[in-house]
């Protein structure tokens, strides 16, 4: 994984960049996608070197097949939430946890395993001063449709509570098929999670 040459010359790409590449090698957990290597191209342009992962997003596998069965759900969450666990335990907070970042990697006897991916907006609880200028700067840094209300109100008050909201938004989906909140623009939906009883 590697930057766009027009991506280096914007500093808040390429701190969020250097932040994934320290989060995800901190946390060992077999459910997080294994970072190998950290280092600058020639060009100035950092990347990272990752495992290689074959199989498919939780989103492509709603999109493809609708709701999972309900032990393929659970099994799943399960998977995420030892991965979400191990962050937790590093004082990493995702804050973008959606079926496109939950991602079903096929092991070498073709079972499933649940790899949570991309720590891009993460945050540790101690941030340096420029992850707090960085979390400053951002109106709203997630996916609404999963967000916490905490975490729409100010990017930098969530904590590994906000994590637990948006996994429970994504089990709500993969057993139904549908989002938690509907709505055609992201104002409705935010009006609707920090104002309307919760589904």
């Amino acid at each position: 994984k590697f930057l766009l040459p027009d991506a280096v010359c914007e500093p808040d790409i390429v701190a969020r960049f250097a932040r994934e590449a320290r989060a995800s090698a901190k946390i060992l957990s077999e459910h997080v996608a294994r970072v190998l290597d950290v280092g600058t191209l020639d060009s100035g342009s950092p990347y990272m070197v990752m495992e290689y992962l074959e199989g498919q997003d939780l989103a492509a596998v709603l999109r493809e097949s609708g709701p999972l069965p309900l032990e393929d759900a659970i099994g799943y969450m399960l998977e995420a939430c030892e991965a979400l666990a191990e962050a937790h335990a590093h004082g990493i907070v995702h804050r973008d946890l959606k079926p496109g970042n939950l991602f079903l990697a096929r092991r070498a006897d073709r079972r499933n395993i649940l790899k949570v991916l991309d720590f891009g907006i993460s945050k540790t609880q101690k941030l340096t001063d420029s992850e707090a200028r960085l979390t400053r700067t951002r109106a709203i840094m997630g996916s609404p449709l999963y967000m916490a209300p905490e975490q729409m109100r100010a990017s930098k008050d969530a904590d590994a509570r906000s994590d637990i909201w948006s996994l429970g938004c994504v089990l709500y989906e993969v057993l139904t098929g549908r989002t938690p909140y509907m709505a055609e623009t992201m104002t409705e939906i935010i009006a609707q999670v920090l104002t309307t009883e919760y589904p």
